[in-house]
């Protein structure tokens, strides 16, 4: 009889969430690498250089490609990335198991979305962009997958209350545990947010597009994405605070500042990221300046919890920083292990978040947006937030996470390192060239430059900023190849270390914790929050939904692709 040796340990016999969580994980990446390999025509796109002329016949335009890289990069990645993680944390945390046959129904639910979705992008029947705007048409079948992808989520939603609220039951009058907390208010505001989406889709798109109705008010259309769209940022965001706050203290080699300062983070985010959506409407008519005011105020609340992060992030990657040996007061910076890709790839993506915050600001200004209002601007500003914090962030967990979900040590630690570094420089000058075209030169956002003569002699007087482009996608294209050749090679190897099969998730301590503190009680009443945010949330559209509702304004679909 053979000896059961701890590097034959089936990793997921004692722990089905690890393989589940792997799935949704990988299933997530699989979405990233088609997503990102659209990107760096882009980049070349807005360096005047038509790339998609050798992509025929499979994809037929510049808008279709646009369409496969916002959907699979701005959507279905980083939805499995949260639902991968923001269940798997507090599975780990809590030492409970969710019901293991809900969550393979929300993977199924999340591929088979993802496949009836994919069906006609790649037919070239819904080439309207990951906003999908009408009176813009696409085919029933990109609504029906995304709403059954959307809803995949729910089930996750559900997963991730019945587990807490079943250790709230075994454990009466405890502080939850933080990244539980974290992620309890993180579904509670994606579902109230998602709400904005699933009633677009449900009830107005899939009958517009099958034919059941006639037309649809382009304007509550917007409204009702934009109820979604612009907190599904803070969707995007949170699960990489969450890993930020949880874990990068330790790999750093310190502790978490502040347990209860984290909390208040999140329950801030419960509560103003949602009456924010008018803001991305400032030129629509239709919506009274009083509302677009109201959401501006809103919106700028939001910094209040990104400047609380900076503060408690920095503060305790100084402690892990001083814990190694650094010493005055910049040589905790050059003490933190640089060399660890989880750590670079966390560090990187702050440090691009701060002026990605910062043009937020501009954004969210009444008077600001208008000159930066769909020119280049925009996506230099979102791909700031998304593709360096968030993209880095998961990537970088993925170099740990894998490794401890699969049982195998990580391939090519050089090459992640590498990947890292050349993603962040990339994006850092594709996002510079971006912002500068947009605010001095009005370069047209969405806009196929090589095929308009027009935007092409806007874009000459931009000169170097179009070289600048161009460079950035080459850079970026090899950080692809080098991070997906590191995840791939570390899940597809036959190898398990015994070391990975037994590892645990690196929780870290913490410095000031929840226990006595008046704050995090304060917090706790997680209920009572999410109703004052449901509260916010009628406030701030209530009027407006209804009087949109009462005098709509009806019109066909179109397609001019």
């Amino acid at each position: 009889m053979a000896v059961l040796t701890p590097s034959k340990i089936d990793a997921y016999a004692l722990a089905p969430e690890k393989k589940l969580t792997l799935y949704m994980l990988m299933l997530g990446f699989a979405a990233l690498l088609v997503g990102t390999l659209f990107g760096p025509l882009q980049a070349f796109n807005y360096a005047g250089i038509n790339l998609y002329t050798f992509l025929k016949p499979l994809v037929q335009s510049y808008y279709q490609g646009l369409t496969i890289h916002g959907v699979l990069n701005a959507i279905v990645f980083t939805q499995l990335f949260g639902q991968a993680v923001m269940l798997y944390l507090p599975s780990r945390e809590l030492g409970l198991r969710p019901n293991m046959t809900l969550a393979w129904v929300s993977w199924w639910m999340a591929l088979v979305g993802l496949l009836i979705t994919a069906l006609p992008i790649l037919a070239n029947a819904a080439s309207v962009l990951y906003t999908f705007y009408p009176p813009l048409q696409a085919h029933w079948a990109f609504y029906v997958g995304a709403a059954i992808f959307v809803l995949s989520s729910w089930v996750t939603v559900y997963l991730t209350l019945e587990m807490w609220m079943r250790w709230k039951r075994r454990n009466p009058g405890q502080i939850t545990p933080l990244a539980t907390y974290m992620a309890v208010t993180f579904w509670l505001m994606w579902w109230l947010c998602s709400l904005g989406l699933v009633v677009e889709v449900a009830v107005f798109l899939i009958p517009w597009s099958t034919g059941l109705i006639g037309g649809v008010d382009p304007l509550l259309m917007r409204t009702l994405f934009w109820f979604t769209g612009h907190p599904i940022v803070y969707f995007w965001l949170l699960p990489v605070y969450t890993l930020a706050y949880t874990t990068l203290p330790r790999l750093a080699g310190g502790k978490l500042i502040s347990d209860p300062l984290a909390r208040l983070v999140f329950l801030l985010f419960l509560l103003f990221s949602i009456p924010v959506g008018f803001h991305h409407q400032f030129s629509d008519p239709g919506i009274a300046p009083a509302w677009k005011f109201i959401h501006m105020v809103l919106t700028m609340m939001v910094a209040v919890p990104s400047l609380i992060t900076a503060f408690t992030l920095a503060a305790s990657l100084e402690n892990a920083g001083r814990a190694r040996g650094g010493q005055g007061w910049f040589g905790w910076i050059k003490a933190l292990p640089w060399n660890n890709p989880t750590v670079l790839s966390f560090l990187l993506g702050l440090l691009a978040f701060i002026p990605g915050g910062a043009g937020g600001m501009v954004n969210a200004s009444f008077t600001l947006n208008q000159g930066i209002h769909n020119t280049t601007w925009i996506p230099g500003h979102f791909h700031l937030q998304v593709a360096t914090l968030v993209t880095m962030g998961a990537m970088g967990t993925a170099f740990w996470l894998i490794p401890h979900l699969t049982g195998k040590r990580l391939v090519g630690e050089g090459y992640a390192v590498a990947s890292q570094w050349l993603w962040f420089l990339g994006m850092f000058i594709m996002t510079f060239a971006l912002h500068w075209m947009g605010w001095l030169y009005q370069i047209p956002r969405r806009a196929f430059i090589s095929g308009s003569p027009a935007a092409m002699e806007a874009y000459k007087q931009s000169g170097v900023w179009m070289a600048l482009n161009a460079i950035s996608g080459i850079i970026l294209t090899i950080a692809i190849i080098f991070f997906f050749y590191v995840i791939f090679a570390t899940a597809l190897q036959s190898r398990h270390e015994p070391s990975q099969v037994m590892a645990e998730v690196p929780f870290t301590q913490v410095i000031s914790g929840p226990q006595g503190s008046g704050l995090a009680a304060l917090t706790e009443r997680v209920w009572f929050w999410f109703g004052v945010a449901v509260v916010l949330v009628v406030l701030a559209y209530g009027p407006v939904l209804f009087q949109m509702l009462t005098h709509l304004n009806p019109v066909p679909g179109q397609r001019l692709w």
